[in-house]
């Protein structure tokens, strides 16, 4: 693999052009949803079709391509996410175009940066499942290793996309299926939801039983103990929530309760996981560190495939690029103290987020990865140390916190995405060091885009306010959580009892997990997974523990005929599992076109109503399932 062509002039080219393209789709998204969807496998499959277009391509190449707008790609996400509170403070009436591309691109820069000692602490030392990155490298491999692989990949990449387009285009089915009621006398709620989606199976199957078995023991937390219970005993306490939970149904009444209480606690069960996280760690991140000098010093030795960056430069940047950043908290804040504040803050939540967003996209998926958690801890954070300096009332603030969460959150979600595509180049034997150039070019590339972006968006429809009569705003949720986090805390109002409970839960997680450890067994609780649990809606949760119990009832089926139940065991259901990530990536983020082009979710929506909708998209997910598995108990190639 050595002298096959990798950062050729043309893979940049096109991975440029498709950074531009999939990262402006990515911002509407996040702004008219607050989701964004992943882009390593679109990109790889456009790669793979024009590259071969224009003469012989390798693996490595397409590789480089999806690499790179992959990390442009993620910087919509740490843009969207942050950047538009400042409109909804009131701090700007437009996004400026230097300040945008200062602070995403810096923090973008420095996501990558941080990326390569977590590359070897995540992926080498820890050798975390990176779901994403192996669906990519399956689908990379199967396109050049022949007919077979191929057809089974492009089966159920088939089978995902259609699913998507008719669940999320067509709109002939829902994409979740869900019962709920009220219980004992309306005074608890009942609720189970299901995301009836292959690539969210696919993710289960990847990572396995355990992690998601974890993951859904967190929602399973939240929506049936946390929120009965809020409901029962302290929502009518609550006069604001309780106006609003007043004649919904039960279904609404759980998502109210956990967007206003709730999920609170998985910020907390996650600052608590996180910091526990950067301790286990520590001797993985500090020997990558060590090793990364050592290899800096002895390049010669170095096999190829095991080459990063050099860690000095690594180390240089990350002190260069503090510089700029200090300038411009300073501009803010007009205090050269309070700035350098800042700074320090922001490169230490930098890192440690960059560290969590990276573990948790190891666990359980870039698509699942709660960048936004992770931002919200970080506003947290800042704003309360801020708060000991400016005093509460300080409008100059949230301001300060939202810029410093802005870099933060930037860097956290081109860090989690950024170890996808190096899971991947490992696995199909790339350089680590081209890769790690490409990123931070794709960084740069789609936060320059960002800021006209941003003003078309807000010219043409407006964020948080219509921007003309008879136009529906984008209400830009996530920026709108951030401004509310952060004027919360200067202001008042933040649910402290529920980050505080959150927090209790993640140390007891911590205790069993020791307790399972000491006891020498297998299963393990990893408190990331469940501080994820009950911050996401448990929708998305239910589908990755079938998936994963999927993977358990393949192995098991392996180990009683004779087998091991290894992973090597269940190559033709990890190549679906990752064909069925592929399809509906792909789909995703096909159906974002058309949204974008004209301002409808529903634009591609048919006026066809399907009998017992939810039920025939349970029974199709089913009959995925049934396949998953049949193809996970054949006969290894």
């Amino acid at each position: 693999m050595k002298d096959t062509p990798q950062l050729t002039v043309r893979a940049v080219l096109l991975s440029m052009a498709l950074t531009v393209v999939l990262a402006a789709a990515n911002a509407y998204l996040g702004l008219f949803a607050g989701l964004t969807v992943a882009t390593a496998i679109p990109a790889a499959v456009v790669s793979m079709v024009v590259l071969r277009m224009l003469g012989r391509s390798s693996v490595l190449e397409n590789n480089i391509v999806a690499t790179g707008a992959s990390a442009g790609s993620s910087i919509a996400a740490g843009t969207v996410f942050t950047m538009p509170a400042l409109i909804i403070l009131g701090h700007w009436t437009r996004f400026d175009y230097w300040w945008v591309l200062a602070i995403i691109g810096l923090g973008g820069l420095l996501g990558v940066l941080f990326s390569v000692p977590l590359r070897r602490t995540l992926i080498i030392a820890e050798d975390l499942q990176f779901p994403e990155g192996v669906a990519t490298a399956e689908l990379l491999r199967a396109g050049s290793e022949g007919a077979g692989s191929a057809k089974a990949l492009g089966l159920a990449a088939g089978a995902g996309a259609l699913f998507k387009l008719a669940m999320s285009g067509l709109r002939l089915v829902p994409e979740t299926f869900s019962v709920s009621g009220f219980l004992g006398g309306s005074r608890l709620i009942g609720y189970i939801g299901l995301n009836l989606s292959p690539a969210l199976l696919g993710v289960g199957y990847i990572v396995g039983p355990n992690v998601g078995t974890v993951t859904v023991a967190g929602g399973l937390l939240a929506w049936w103990l946390f929120i009965p219970v809020y409901h029962a005993f302290f929502a009518l306490q609550d006069t604001v929530l309780a106006a609003k939970l007043a004649g919904v149904d039960a279904e609404t009444a759980a998502g109210l309760i956990w967007t206003a209480k709730v999920r609170y606690i998985g910020v907390g069960a996650m600052l608590v996981g996180g910091l526990w996280a950067l301790w286990t760690l520590r001797h993985s991140l500090l020997s990558g560190v060590r090793s990364g000098l050592s290899v800096s010093g002895n390049r010669d030795i170095v096999d190829e495939r095991e080459r990063d960056l050099p860690m000095s430069f690594i180390l240089a940047g990350i002190v260069l690029f503090v510089v700029p950043l200090f300038a411009l908290y300073s501009v803010v804040v007009g205090s050269y103290g309070i700035a350098a504040g800042m700074a320090v803050i922001m490169v230490v939540a930098g890192f440690v987020f960059s560290s969590v967003s990276g573990y948790m996209a190891g666990l359980v998926g870039s698509s699942n990865n709660p960048v936004s958690g992770i931002t919200i801890s970080t506003i947290l954070f800042a704003s309360l140390v801020l708060l000991a300096f400016m005093g509460s009332g300080s409008t100059v603030g949230p301001v300060a916190a939202i810029l410093i969460g802005a870099v933060t959150c930037s860097a956290a979600a081109v860090a989690g995405d950024n170890l996808q595509d190096l899971k991947a180049g490992r696995l199909l034997g790339a350089s680590p060091w081209r890769q790690q150039v490409m990123l931070a070019l794709g960084a740069v590339a789609g936060a320059a885009i960002m800021a006209p972006v941003l003003n078309l968006l807000l010219e043409a429809y407006g964020i948080g306010a219509p921007a003309h009569a008879g136009v529906k705003a984008l209400s830009a949720p996530q920026a709108t959580l951030m401004a509310a986090v952060a004027q919360g805390i200067f202001g008042g109002g933040l649910p402290w009892p529920m980050i505080e409970l959150g927090a209790a839960l993640g140390v007891a997680v911590i205790l069993l997990d020791q307790w399972l450890v000491r006891t020498g067994r297998s299963f393990r609780t990893p408190v990331l997974a469940v501080a994820v649990g009950v911050y996401l809606p448990l929708e998305l949760t239910t589908p990755i523990f079938l998936g994963g119990l999927v993977a358990a009832l393949a192995a098991r089926w392996h180990r009683a005929h004779g087998g091991s139940g290894e992973e090597s065991e269940r190559r033709d259901g990890l190549l679906y599992a990752s064909g069925l990530i592929a399809g509906e990536a792909i789909v995703g983020v096909l159906v974002a076109i058309p949204i974008v082009a004209t301002g409808r979710v529903d634009v591609l929506s048919v006026a066809m109503t399907v009998p017992f909708a939810q039920w025939v998209g349970l029974g199709i997910l089913a009959l995925i399932g049934r396949w998953l598995y049949r193809a996970a108990i054949s006969k290894p190639a």
